[in-house]
């Protein structure tokens, strides 16, 4: 029985990593990974290598004349006159933009002039000067404070919170709720997806060999549940083969190009992007400090330990995928088409559904009692358990949900071997679910 099995894994193995579909997934994914990483980047250095401009600024209210910061992207020059004839000479002498300041009574407002492109970020960069220069003046002006003072009060005035969490055994730990909901809500997304894409591939696998009539065959050398063994195992290493080359060749290929253009991904490149309008990163100097120590920062992120929640990961994902994969191959083995399926399928994943519906809820309130059902339910558990581990589960739940899991598991192992042993080869109707509940006492 082992090595029919063994082998009932290595054809479906083998078949599905040289179809061509296999094969361009597996090399395209990995391409479009780096190409949303390293894309941004380029694209953001590439508009900054032609970002430099060199700024006239006509004043004419006199509040901005040698007050203006030039940095490595913009130069300021100052002139005073009839802007019409600055303009035509200010652009015959290479000046980028020509800033003109209106000497207005309400408020500050000034006009933009420029020839071909107006640089990007400039208008906000001037703003935001004109705006600091303006306060400035204004608290020397009206209440006679200077702007370094101020600041030193603004500083002083901030407010600083720190989450620290309380443990059963009264013991104080310090992380990140945010992230520790939005990491439990990517791991609750991630297992969703993984087992609906595998499971369906084993629906069709089924299907593929019934409309075939290839399963007549192996059903007179093998027995159905040595069958539907090979093929939900078969196509789980698939997925793990999968995984594996698009994690290698993600590295690889990020490995290249860091090679090839070193200056990349340097300090220079994270500050460029960090200076760009809509970007906020953490300053240089807080990364380097962070680094040198950044497993810590990352245990300290959650409220159980990091090895625990990838262990975990790993058993929710492994056990969920085997449960609606053999549910998914007994749905296969009673229909004829893929079509036919959605009747048996849909009561099948309404569970999952509604697990992913109250990702939010769970993560929002992980110890309430609608994250504490779902987390027990084994059609759920997958996904809201994982949801809430990173915001802390008591021992007690977290291993009761394990072993409903499993124990569902092997009920759905039975369940579907009764089925898949008479449905694989029924042909030609639908049997109603009076049926197939008739099976299971045969």
């Amino acid at each position: 029985m082992k090595n029919k099995t063994l082998l009932i894994i290595s054809r479906e193995y083998l078949t599905r990593i040289q179809k061509k579909s296999f094969i361009i997934i597996t090399i395209l994914m990995p391409i479009l990974l780096v190409a949303m990483i390293v894309l941004p980047i380029m694209l953001v250095s590439l508009s900054e290598q032609r970002q430099f401009s060199r700024i006239l600024v006509v004043d004419e209210s006199e509040i901005f004349i040698n007050n203006f910061e030039d940095n490595k992207h913009y130069e300021f020059s100052y002139r005073s006159g009839d802007i019409e004839q600055i303009k035509k000479e200010a652009f015959d002498q290479d000046f980028d933009v020509v800033l003109q300041i209106l000497g207005s009574t309400q408020g500050v407002k000034s006009n933009i002039y420029y020839k071909k492109n107006l640089p990007t970020g400039l208008q906000s960069e001037v703003e935001d000067q004109m705006d600091d220069i303006f306060f400035n003046q204004l608290l020397r002006d009206s209440l006679h404070i200077e702007p370094a003072r101020f600041e030193n009060m603004q500083n002083l005035a901030k407010a600083e919170s720190t989450t620290i969490q309380i443990d059963e055994q009264g013991g104080e730990k310090e992380h990140d709720a945010e992230i520790n909901q939005i990491f439990g809500m990517v791991c609750g997304l991630v297992i969703y997806f993984i087992i609906i894409i595998f499971a369906s591939q084993v629906l069709r696998g089924v299907l593929e060999e019934k409309s075939n009539r290839i399963v007549e065959v192996l059903i007179s050398s093998v027995r159905p549940t040595q069958l539907l063994l090979g093929k939900i195992v078969g196509i789980a290493l698939v997925g793990l083969t999968q995984l594996v080359i698009w994690i290698a060749l993600s590295g690889a290929i990020l490995g290249g190009i860091q090679l090839a253009a070193p200056n990349l991904f340097s300090e220079e490149s994270v500050e460029t992007i960090a200076e760009t309008p809509g970007v906020n990163l953490p300053d240089t100097a807080t990364l380097q400090e962070q680094s040198g120590n950044i497993f810590e920062m990352i245990q300290n992120y959650f409220a159980v330990s990091f090895g625990t929640i990838i262990l975990c990961f790993i058993f929710f994902f492994v056990v969920g995928y085997l449960i609606y994969s053999t549910l998914y191959a007994a749905t296969g083995s009673v229909v004829d088409n893929e079509s036919d399926s959605q009747q048996y399928t849909m009561p099948i994943t309404i569970p999952l559904i509604l697990a992913i519906v109250f990702v939010p809820n769970i993560s929002m309130n992980p110890d309430g009692a609608l994250a504490f059902w779902l987390s027990m339910i084994p059609l759920t558990s997958p996904i809201a358990m994982m949801v809430r581990l990173p915001s802390g589960v008591p021992a007690w739940e977290l291993l009761l949900s394990m072993g409903l899991a499993l124990g569902f598991l092997v009920f759905s192992i039975w369940f579907a071997a009764k089925i898949y042993r008479i449905g694989i080869l029924n042909y030609g109707n639908k049997p109603s679910w009076k049926t197939i509940f008739k099976w299971l006492r045969e």
